[in-house]
Parts: C-alpha cells; structure tokens; sequence
C-alpha cells in the first residue's frame, strides 16, 4: 500500500481501517468505485479537463513534466498518482500542494460513511477521496495516473478526459494483466475513448498493433511517437519535432536519456490542446523545474551519504522491471562515459517481480550487488533469493541484513578496491524501497 511509513496521523487510521473493507488488496473492476461515486454525487463528472495517463513505466515522470509545463503556463492543476514514497498526501496534489492532514481526513472518513462497510478495495475508496478534494478546488486541468493495467482500474471512470496518455508498456503484474504482452497492452489500451485524442508513447511492434487496433475500433485519433511526433538530444539540447514545429529545449532537470521520451510525450499531449494557450516559454521553464522524487535521485545530503564513502555519489530510483532497469542502466552508462566511477547496487525488490531480468540490464555495469530486504513489506524478496538471481546473470553480489548494513558493506568493499575514483552507488529496485530510503536519509 505504501512506500514507507512514519508517526501515525489521524488519516493514517482512517487509511488503515479501509484496507479491511476487501479482502484483496487488488481485485480490479469498476462496479464498486461506480457505486460509490454515485453516493457521493458523481465528483468524477465535474472535474476540470483531464490528462489520463496509463503505462508500465514513465507515468509519474510523464505526469510530472505535464504538471511543470501548465504550471510554467499559470495554470492551477491537480495530480492523482500512486504509490506514495513516504506519506499517502503525496497522491492527491491540489493546485501544487499536497494536500493537508485535515481535508485528507475529513474525506476519507466521508467516504468511509457513505460507502456504508461496503466491500471495496483500497485504492478504489482513495481515489473516489481524490475525485471528491478536486471537486472542491477550482483548477485548470487534472492529472490522471492509473494504479494498475487501464480498462479495469478505478481512475477509468472519466467519460471523455482531454486526452490520453499510454507511456511505454512491458511485462508487470502479469498475475492481474495477463501473461503476455498484447494482453497486457489490450489493458492498458482500455482508456482510450471514442473521439478523444490518445497520446502515445515509444512502443515494441506488437504493443503499438494493440493500441492502434483498440483506438481504430473506438475511433480515437492517435499521436504517436516516431510517427507524428519525436525527440532527441542535439549539442547537450532536447530537440523535439512535430507537425506543428520544431521546438529547441534545454535537456530536462530528471536524469537519463527516458526522460527526454517522457518529457517529449508530455509535450505532445499538451500541444494538441491549443485552449492551453502554452507558449515555447512555458514548454522550456516546465522542463527546467521538473521534480518527481526517486526517478534516479541523487542525494546530497542526510546519513546514507554521510555513511557513504567520502566523494561518493549517492542515487536512488524505484523502476521495479526489466524495461525500467534498462531505462536506469543507460543513464548510469551515460554518466560513466562523462564521469567514471566503479557502480555499486544496492537493490531490494518484491517478490512478484522479475528478479533477473532485472539484473541482466546492469551486466558488465555494475562492480558488486548487495541485496537487501525493503523494511516492512512482507510481499519483499529474501536477500538471499536476490543474491541468487544477481549471480544467476553475472554479476558479482552479497546479501545484507539492512540498508545501512548494506553501506557499510559497499563502504568497506569500496576502500579494498583502491579505485582511483569513489564510488556510484544506486539504491534501486522498488519504489517502496526508494521511500523508505526518503525518509530516512530526512
């Protein structure tokens, strides 16, 4: 449910006593966040124009650079995302701030009420909550993310959002979206909607031949990268290039060459909106002050780097799967070519995910791996069952009972190297591990 946890609030009590309400913690369907919506007046049919965004990875990063552009452009907008890194106040955003302990609180437990003890699962109560808060907050423009797959997720209740956004799909959660690929895609595919522009992201062959099948069959008008839109990186710029022009841009403020894609994806979902009145301004300042914590973070500051060794990099990233880990490896292969500097890979994951394809992508990168447990989730896979699949794909590793036992590990094996440079470190592997480290590097 959650990435991390600290001092208990009131809406922390709420929240725990909704988990009780369904006995799964996922069950995806849409009858019982109908139900409920219609209790509390159908907020999901009031809201301001929304960006809904679907995809295995790049969706909060989308979502994030949608969010610094409109606000670069003066417009107010709220955000719904999941999970949450270290407070559930993350998830619902009105107007650019998080909202507060006491609204959170009084919604919830309107929800709990009026939802009356019926069986429901939590993320379908909490975002019918986030539907209510942006009711009650005039804004410009909402900022959709699913929780999980598309056509069967909570968020997919909004008849004719703005637009959509399907940001790269890969293989996660098959146990919910099925076991292959175009299964998983045709999911994902389930929110786009007749006459409304659907926004798509880089894609394999068979993902793309989903997506464009489902959208011709409802009639929703396609953008699709390589097609009618594309980026790239000139003389240390973001180059992005569609029917309406030619924009030259300074390369985004979050790291790595998938979040040029990301931001490119966001900027072709924003310039068909021309009611936006978005001007190149807005597009460049958006990309200069984007922030989304835990897409690789580098931490500055807090014990983990003063534990660290001296002149060490500290970085964290919460991509959980193969296509994600490839993603992050490409990064740190580019900073390598910049600046090198021995990776060390601190890496605790869930069980439901898969562990080698995971590490495969840091073959011939990464220097050693210590596996850690993530604190308090009982879906986290052993450090020994990590260790295993680490090894399983070549790469040189070891277990550690803890995050800061992991530390000194990488400290103590850092100092026998005698590398002329200090170390990269990357905590990775899960977003629940990557809040947790949040919270307690302060």
């Amino acid at each position: 449910m959650s990435a991390a946890s600290g001092g208990a609030l009131a809406s922390d009590q709420i929240l725990a006593r909704l988990t009780a309400l369904h006995p799964k913690i996922i069950d995806l369907s849409l009858g019982r966040v109908e139900t409920l919506l219609a209790k509390l007046g159908n907020p999901e049919r009031k809201l301001p124009p929304v960006f809904h965004i679907a995809g295995t990875n790049g969706k909060g990063s989308t979502g994030a650079f949608l969010r610094a552009i409109l606000e670069a452009g003066g417009k107010r907008v709220h955000v719904y995302s999941s999970p949450h890194l270290v407070r559930f106040h993350e998830r619902i955003r009105l107007n650019g701030k998080l909202i507060d302990e006491d609204e959170l609180s009084a919604l919830l437990d309107e929800c709990e009420r009026v939802n009356g003890g019926d069986p429901i699962t939590f993320f379908e109560i909490t975002t019918a909550a986030a539907f209510l808060a942006f009711t009650r907050h005039s804004s410009d423009a909402v900022i959709l993310e699913t929780g999980l797959g598309g056509r069967l997720d909570a968020t997919n209740v909004i008849a004719k959002p703005a637009a959509t956004i399907i940001t790269p799909i890969d293989y996660d959660h098959q146990q919910y979206l099925g076991s292959d690929i175009k299964s998983i895609a045709a999911e994902k595919a389930g929110i786009l909607k007749e006459g409304v522009i659907g926004v798509i992201g880089p894609q394999g062959d068979e993902v793309r031949a989903v997506l464009e099948e489902r959208a011709e069959e409802i009639g929703a008008p396609l953008v699709v990268w390589g097609q009618d839109y594309m980026a790239h990186e000139e003389h240390r710029r973001l180059v992005y290039q569609d029917d309406r022009g030619l924009l030259d841009l300074p390369l985004p403020r979050l790291t790595g060459a998938h979040q040029m894609v990301n931001a490119a994806v966001s900027i072709a979902a924003l310039r068909q909106m021309s009611w936006l009145a978005l001007n190149d301004i807005d597009f460049e300042r958006g990309l200069m002050t984007v922030e989304w914590p835990a897409r690789l973070q580098r931490l500055t500051r807090g014990p983990l780097v003063t534990a660290a060794p001296k002149g060490s990099e500290v970085w964290v990233d919460g991509g959980h799967n193969p296509h994600g880990a490839r993603a992050i490896a490409h990064a740190i292969a580019d900073m390598e070519e910049r600046s090198p500097r021995p990776l060390y890979l601190i890496c605790g994951m869930l069980n439901t995910k898969d562990l080698r394809g995971f590490f495969a992508a840091f073959r011939g990168l990464a220097k050693h791996v210590t596996t850690i447990a993530i604190p308090g989730e009982a879906a986290t896979s052993g450090p020994g069952q990590l260790y295993d699949a680490a090894r399983a794909e070549g790469l040189e590793a070891d277990p550690a009972s803890s995050l800061e036992d992991a530390i000194l590990q990488v400290t103590a094996r850092a100092a026998l190297a005698k590398a002329k440079a200090a170390p990269r470190i990357l905590i990775c592997g899960s977003l629940y591990l990557a809040g947790t480290v949040l919270r307690e590097n302060g």
